[in-house]
């Protein structure tokens, strides 16, 4: 099965079973009050996913076989809806963020 490392500033900061997980997971690690676009375009931050054939690939060094740099584009795609800056960070529809 296939193994999803997470970094953050070139630390793990993470782990996870599949590219969903991994970019669900990152969101933790958003600074508050900076959108995905400010992350990742300072190279301070550089998310960073890295996708190993397996586990125990992963413990016995094995290079990884994908080295994956989401786009602000990607992570917004899994920020949690509820996030207040949400629509800041241009998740959401801009018709009904004037409403209400």
């Amino acid at each position: 099965m296939t193994f999803y490392e997470l970094l953050w500033q070139g630390e793990n900061c993470g782990d996870a079973a599949d590219l969903e997980e991994a970019l669900t997971a990152l969101q933790e690690m958003r600074p508050e009050g900076m959108s995905w676009d400010e992350v990742c375009g300072d190279p301070q931050y550089s998310p960073t996913i890295c996708r190993y054939r397996s586990f125990e690939a992963f413990l016995d060094n094995e290079d990884a076989i994908e080295t994956i740099e989401p786009s602000a584009e990607m992570l917004r795609r899994f920020q949690p809806e509820d996030l207040p800056d949400a629509l800041a960070d241009g998740a959401g529809d801009p018709e009904t963020a004037s409403e209400g």
